[in-house]
């Protein structure tokens, strides 16, 4: 199985690089991969959104994102 860099190893820019390619081709691999192929897409992608969350624990969350935020609008 062949995943890539390891997520920890990867510069910022490259993660967050990684992370658009993988999000672009969310729905392609959705809709016309095998199984196992979008399940090695989704274990990816986690991969590198937990590395994203481990290197910024205290990230902003835009307030609008949120229950109140939504029941606002």
């Amino acid at each position: 199985m062949a995943t890539g860099v390891a997520p920890d190893a990867l510069s910022d820019e490259k993660l967050l690089v990684e992370l658009g390619h993988l999000y672009d081709t969310r729905l392609d691999a959705l809709r016309h991969a095998a199984s196992q192929a979008f399940s090695e897409h989704t274990h990816r992608m986690n991969q590198l959104e937990a590395e994203y969350l481990r290197r910024r624990p205290g990230r902003e969350i835009d307030p609008e994102r949120l229950r109140a935020g939504a029941r606002a609008r």
